[in-house]
C-alpha cells in the first residue's frame, strides 16, 4: 500500500490495529488459563470482552470509510505476544507466573495505547470526529485496563511472587 497521504497512513494504521486486536483475542484466553489468581483470570476475561468491542468499533470506522479492515499483519503485536507466550512456557511458580503475565499484558496495553493515540489524532486532523470519539473510547479502555493490571500487581500479585 502506498502511503501518499495522511488518509493512507490512517487506513494503514487502522488495519494494523485491527489485526493486533484479533491477535489479542486469540492470546487472552491462553493468558487467563495460565493465570492462577482468580482476580487476574477475571481481568483477562473482562479485557477479552472489551477487545471484542474494540474490534466492533474498528469495523464501524472501516464501514464508514468503505475500506476492508483486512490485509495487514501487525508485526509489533506478533512480537509482543510471542514474548508473552515465552513467559507462559517458563517453569515458574504460580504467583511468579501471574506477575509475569501482568508484565506481558501491560506491554500489550502500552503498544495498543500508542497505536490508538496516533490514529485518534489522525482522525481528528482528517475531520472524522465520530471516528475520533470511537478511537478515544478504546484508548480510554486500554488505559483503564492498564491501571487495573497495575493495581492488581501492586496490591497482591507482586507481593505473592516475592514469597
Amino acid at each position: 500500500m502506498e502511503l501518499a497521504s495522511l488518509q493512507d497512513l490512517y487506513v494503514s494504521e487502522l488495519k494494523d490495529l485491527y489485526n493486533a486486536e484479533h491477535q489479542i483475542l486469540k492470546a487472552l484466553p491462553k493468558m487467563a488459563k495460565a493465570a492462577s489468581s482468580s482476580d487476574l483470570q477475571k481481568a483477562f476475561q473482562m479485557h477479552l470482552e472489551q477487545t471484542q468491542g474494540h474490534v466492533e468499533r474498528l469495523e464501524q470506522i472501516f464501514d464508514k470509510l468503505g475500506v476492508s479492515p483486512k490485509g495487514k499483519t501487525c508485526k509489533g503485536m506478533e512480537g509482543v505476544i510471542a514474548e508473552g507466550k515465552e513467559m507462559m512456557e517458563e517453569d515458574a511458580e504460580p504467583e511468579v507466573m501471574d506477575a509475569g503475565l501482568i508484565s506481558a499484558a501491560q506491554r500489550v496495553e502500552h503498544y495498543e495505547m500508542a497505536g490508538y493515540g496516533a490514529v485518534r489524532t489522525y482522525a481528528k486532523l482528517l475531520g472524522d470526529e465520530s471516528a475520533a470519539r470511537l478511537l478515544q473510547k478504546t484508548l480510554d479502555e486500554e488505559g483503564e485496563t492498564n491501571k487495573k493490571l497495575t493495581h492488581l500487581a501492586e496490591s497482591q500479585i507482586n507481593a505473592a511472587a516475592m514469597q
